[in-house]
C-alpha cells in the first residue's frame, strides 16, 4: 500500500483499502456508468469516462488526457481480471483550479475476486480521490513480461448537484426491493446511529440490479475497520461524492454487485450506508477476504498511514460496532471465532487455512485477516480505544423472580418483579443500571448491582435494563414480556408477631443501626408468612433510643432507597408507625439517616396472591372508641396499668356498617393521649393471648397515633395498656373481609406524591389554621385512573408552629371528627393513612397553626 505517497504527491489522493470474498456469480456488470448527487431527491446521472491507454511496446503503455472533463476519482482497469500486470502503474492529474500537475505516483493493482469471481469483472487497481480534475496521465511499464489487453484510464464524475445531469426514477423493481421486503434486523442493545442512507448519499440503484446477499448464518460475529479513497484535506461536505465516486467505480470499473464496504465513516463522524441490504441487515460485504462470511465492516474515508483517524470518526466507528455487534450478543471488547474462507497469510504472516477457525478481536482492523497495511499504521493502534469506548456490553435480563429467561420471553408474576441482569462490562466502568417497564425507568441502581426489583400494575409490561456507561453511553437489554395479574391479592391478618429487634438481636444482629447504615429483615417465610406470593407485610415498626434526630425509611430489598421516610424521630423519643411494604424477594430493608437507634417490627399480616384471605372496605373515618367521653361503650376513664378495655367491631352490637360474618380484620387509626409515664399500647384479638408485640410507644404527656390492622376473632378487639394510665381514642377506617365484595390490594412503590415544602402535588406552601389540600392519586405515579377504592399513604406532619391534628379524608365528603396525626409544636410525626379515595383526589385537613405535609404512596385498593 502506498497511501502515503499519494498524499504527499497528489495531495487529494489516498489508497483504497479493500479485499474480497467468493460469492453467489451472477451476470457482469452493464459498464455503462452513472452516479448521483446527494441532496436531489433521488439519483442523478452521471459518467464513468474511459480512455484506452496506447500500447508502446509489450511491456509499455501510456495515455495523456491534458483537457477531460471534470473528474473526482480515477483509476487503471484491464480486461482480464485474474491477469497481473508487471512493472509500475504510475499516474498524475491536473487540478481544475490552479492548473497544477501533481508529481507522478504509483497506483497498486487489486487483488483479483475481491468481490468473487463474476462473469464481466475487469482488473483494476485501487482508485484514488483527486477531488476536482480535469487532467490525467498514466504510463505503464519496467516489467518483463506483457501488459494485459485492454488497459483503461477510468475518469469518474460522481455527480454534483446542480451540473448537468437529469435526476433519475429509482427503480421500482430488482434490488431495491428485493432489499425491501427483508424482514427487519435484530434489535440491538445499543441504539441504532444515525447513518446517511443510499438514498440520502445518491446512490444511483440501477447500478445494483442484482441484490444483496446476508450471511448465511444470520449473525454478525465480529467488525472489521478500514481506510478508503479519500482526499486529503478534503471537506466533509464532499463526503457523499467520495462515496458515490467509490460506489460507480466498484461497480462499473471492477464489476463488483455493488459498493465493497458495509458502512463509511468521514472525518467529522458522519456514517453512510454502504453495500445494499440494510444497515439493520447483516449484509454479506467485500472488505476483509476470506471472512466476510460472519462479520460487518466500516471504512474511514482517508489515509492513516501516517495520522490517525480523527475523534469524531473514531466515534462513528464505535457507533456503528456498539449497534451491529450489540445486535448479535457481542463484546466490543471481546474475542470472537471466525472460520477461515481462504488459505492466506495476514499482514503480520499469520497463516490461516480455509475452513479452520481462528481467534480475532471482536473489533479488528483489516490487516488481522488480510496482508494489508489497511487500516494504515496509525489507525490501527487507534482499535483499542474504539474497543473500550461503548456503551455497557452483553447487557441482558438473565432471570426474572429467580427463574430463568431468555430475551423474548414472557413470564407471570402477581406483582413483585425481582429482575436479576449481567453484562460483561466491567463493573468499573458502568455508572448505573435503571429498570424500565414500558420504556418508564422505574428503579436505578449502582453500576456495580446485578439485581433490581419494583412491583407491577395489572397488566403486560415490557421489562428491560438500561446501562449507562461512566462515559455516557447508553445501552438496552432486550426485552422480556412480564404479565402481572395482581388482581386476587388479599390480606392475611396474622397475631401481631415480633419479627425484629435490634436490642435483642431478633432477626438482625444485636446492635443499634448506625448513621447511614441498612439493615435487611427477612420476612418471607418468616413466622408463617409463606415463602412466595407474598406482595406485601404490614409491619409496626418502631424507632427506640435515637441518639440524635433523624429518619428511618423502610423499602423492599432489590430497589435504590427511596426519599420517602416511614418514622421520623428526636433524640431519645420513641415512635412507631405500622408500614405496608412491598416484598420483592422476601426480604425488606431499613435505613436510618443520622445518629444511632435501635429498630423494632412487629408483623401484622401480609397480602397475598393466592385468593387466600380478604378484600379491604372502605368505612368511616368513623370514630368509634374514646375513652375521654365514653363513645364506643367504654368507660369514662382512661386505661390503667395492666388493663384491658375491650370493644366490639361487628356483630348486632358493633360498629355501624361493619358486618357480622366474614370480617376478618379491622382499619384503625389508634391513639394515646394523656399518658401518665411512659408505656405502651397493644392492640390484639379479643379471645387470644397477648403476645409481646406493641402498636403505640409514648412518653409522659405525650399524644401519639398509630395505625392498626388488628385481626378479628369474635367481633371484638382488646387494648392493654403496660403502664400509668392513658386514653384511648380509635377511629375506623375500613375492614377486611372474605365475602369477596370488597377491593384488592397491589402494592406501589414507597412514592413521593405531595409535600408542601418544595410544591410537589400541591402547593409549596404550610397549610394554615383551617387549611385545606386536596391531592390527586388516582392516575398518577403508577395509581390507575379509574377503579381506586382507597389509597395507602405513609402522612408525615413537619414544621408545626403549634400542637395541632390532621384529618386525611375522602375528597368530595364532609369530613368528620376522626384525626389521623396529633402533634405537638415543632414535632415530626407520621402516621399511616388508608384513606378511601372518591374522586380521584384526597384532602388534607390541618386544625391549628401552620404544618408542612408530606405524603409517601405504598399501595392502592381496586376493584
Amino acid at each position: 500500500m502506498r497511501g502515503t505517497a499519494f498524499a504527499a504527491a497528489l495531495g487529494v489522493v489516498t489508497t483504497l483499502c479493500l479485499s474480497g470474498v467468493a460469492v453467489a456469480a451472477g451476470p457482469g456488470a452493464d459498464r455503462a456508468g452513472s452516479s448521483a448527487s446527494a441532496g436531489t431527491g433521488g439519483p442523478v446521472e452521471g459518467t464513468v469516462r474511459r480512455i484506452a491507454l496506447e500500447s508502446k511496446s509489450a511491456t509499455e503503455a501510456a495515455v495523456s488526457a491534458p483537457g477531460t472533463e471534470r473528474f473526482g476519482l480515477m483509476g487503471v482497469s484491464w480486461k482480464d481480471a485474474s491477469a497481473e500486470v508487471q512493472g509500475k502503474i504510475e499516474a498524475r492529474s491536473r487540478n481544475a483550479v490552479t492548473g497544477v500537475w501533481t508529481p507522478w505516483v504509483e497506483l497498486e493493482p487489486l487483488k483479483a475476486g475481491l468481490d468473487g469471481v463474476r462473469p464481466g469483472a475487469r482488473g483494476a487497481t485501487e482508485p484514488v480521490w483527486v477531488g476536482s480534475a480535469d487532467g490525467a496521465e498514466v504510463r505503464v511499464g519496467g516489467g518483463s513480461a506483457a501488459l494485459p489487453a485492454g488497459l483503461e484510464l477510468d475518469l469518474v464524475d460522481q455527480g454534483t448537484s446542480g451540473r448537468a445531469g437529469a435526476a433519475k426514477s429509482a427503480p421500482a423493481s430488482g434490488a431495491r426491493a428485493a432489499a425491501a421486503a427483508v424482514t427487519p434486523g435484530p434489535e440491538s442493545t445499543a441504539p441504532r446511529p444515525d447513518v446517511v442512507s443510499r438514498a440520502q448519499w445518491g446512490a444511483d440503484e440501477s447500478l445494483n440490479n442484482e441484490g444483496p446477499i446476508y450471511l448465511a448464518g444470520g449473525r454478525i460475529k465480529a467488525l472489521f475497520v478500514h481506510h478508503t479513497a479519500a482526499s486529503a484535506p478534503y471537506e466533509c461536505t464532499d463526503s457523499a461524492a467520495i462515496v458515490r465516486g467509490l460506489h460507480v467505480y466498484h461497480v462499473k470499473t471492477n464489476g463488483w454487485r455493488d459498493l465493497g464496504y458495509n458502512f463509511l465513516v468521514d472525518k467529522c463522524g458522519t456514517l453512510f450506508e454502504g453495500r445494499q441490504g440494510g444497515v439493520d441487515q447483516p449484509v454479506m460485504g467485500a472488505h476483509t477476504y476470506g471472512f466476510n462470511s460472519e462479520s460487518t465492516s466500516v471504512a474511514v474515508l482517508g489515509d492513516h498511514t501516517s495520522a490517525g483517524a480523527t475523534p469524531a470518526a473514531l466515534e462513528g466507528i464505535s457507533k456503528m460496532a456498539a449497534y451491529k455487534l450489540g445486535q448479535y450478543d457481542a463484546d466490543m471488547n471481546g474475542t470472537t471465532t471466525l472460520t477461515a474462507g481462504a488459505t492466506q497469510k495476514n499482514y503480520a504472516g499469520t497463516a490461516f487455512t480455509a475452513g479452520q477457525p481462528y481467534q480475532f478481536r471482536t473489533v479488528s482492523g483489516h490487516r488481522d485477516g488480510f496482508n494489508t497495511e489497511c487500516p494504515g499504521h496509525q489507525l490501527y493502534p487507534q482499535l483499542d480505544t474504539i474497543r473500550t469506548s461503548g456503551p455497557a456490553a452483553r447487557l441482558k435480563i438473565g432471570a426474572v423472580n429467580e427463574k430463568a429467561v431468555e430475551a423474548g420471553a414472557t413470564v407471570k408474576t402477581p406483582g413483585p418483579l425481582v429482575v436479576d441482569f449481567s453484562t460483561s462490562t466491567a463493573a468499573s466502568l458502568v455508572n448505573s443500571f435503571e429498570l424500565l417497564v414500558d420504556g418508564t425507568p422505574v428503579a436505578s441502581v449502582t453500576g456495580d448491582a446485578t439485581r433490581v426489583a419494583t412491583m407491577l400494575g395489572l397488566g403486560s409490561h415490557r421489562v428491560q435494563i438500561r446501562a449507562t456507561a461512566k462515559n455516557g453511553k447508553v445501552s438496552t437489554s432486550l426485552p422480556v414480556t412480564v404479565e402481572a395479574d395482581v388482581s386476587d391479592v388479599k390480606y392475611v391478618p396474622v397475631l401481631p408477631k415480633r419479627l425484629m429487634d435490634t436490642r435483642e438481636g431478633v432477626g438482625a444482629p444485636k446492635a443499634k443501626v448506625g448513621p447511614g447504615e441498612v439493615v435487611a429483615l427477612k420476612v418471607a417465610g418468616v413466622q408463617g408468612v409463606p415463602a412466595y406470593g407474598v406482595t406485601s407485610v404490614a409491619l409496626n415498626v418502631t424507632a427506640t433510643n435515637p441518639t440524635e434526630a433523624g429518619h428511618v425509611s423502610v423499602y423492599p430489598n432489590g430497589v435504590a432507597r427511596p426519599s420517602t421516610s416511614n418514622l421520623n424521630f428526636t433524640a431519645g423519643q420513641t415512635i412507631p408507625n405500622l408500614v405496608v411494604v412491598p416484598v420483592q424477594d422476601g426480604i425488606i430493608q431499613f435505613y436510618n439517616s443520622a445518629g444511632t437507634v435501635d429498630l423494632i417490627a412487629d408483623i401484622n399480616g401480609y397480602f397475598l396472591a393466592s385468593g387466600e384471605g380478604g378484600t379491604h372496605m372502605n368505612l368511616g373515618p368513623k370514630r368509634i372508641l374514646d375513652t375521654r367521653d365514653g363513645t364506643g361503650g367504654a368507660p369514662v376513664a382512661p386505661v390503667g396499668q395492666g388493663q384491658v378495655l375491650d370493644l366490639q367491631v361487628s356483630g348486632p352490637a358493633g360498629v355501624e356498617g361493619v358486618p357480622v360474618e366474614g370480617v376478618t380484620a379491622v382499619v384503625l387509626n389508634v391513639t394515646a393521649t394523656n399518658p401518665t409515664t411512659a408505656g405502651h399500647v397493644s392492640v390484639f384479638p379479643h379471645g387470644t393471648t397477648r403476645t409481646s408485640a406493641s402498636n403505640l410507644n409514648f412518653t409522659a404527656g405525650q399524644t401519639i397515633p398509630n395505625l392498626v390492622i388488628v385481626p378479628v376473632v369474635d367481633g371484638k378487639v382488646s387494648f392493654y395498656n403496660n403502664a400509668g394510665s392513658v386514653d384511648l381514642i380509635a377511629d375506623i377506617t375500613g375492614y377486611f373481609t372474605t365475602s369477596g365484595q370488597g377491593a384488592k390490594h397491589s402494592s406501589l412503590g414507597p412514592k413521593r406524591l405531595m409535600d408542601t415544602r418544595s410544591g410537589l402535588g400541591v402547593a409549596k406552601a404550610p397549610v394554615g389554621a383551617g387549611g385545606v389540600v386536596t391531592l390527586a392519586v388516582a392516575g398518577v405515579e403508577g395509581v390507575p385512573a379509574q377503579g381506586v377504592t382507597a389509597v395507602v399513604l405513609n402522612v408525615t406532619a413537619t414544621n408545626p408552629t403549634t400542637a395541632g391534628h390532621v384529618s386525611v379524608y375522602p375528597s368530595g365528603t364532609t369530613r368528620t371528627s376522626a384525626s389521623n396525626l396529633n402533634f405537638t409544636a415543632g414535632q415530626t410525626i407520621p402516621n399511616l393513612v388508608i384513606v378511601p379515595v372518591v374522586d380521584g383526589k384526597v384532602s388534607f385537613y390541618n386544625n391549628a397553626g401552620s404544618v408542612d405535609l408530606i405524603a409517601d404512596i405504598t399501595g392502592y385498593f381496586s376493584k
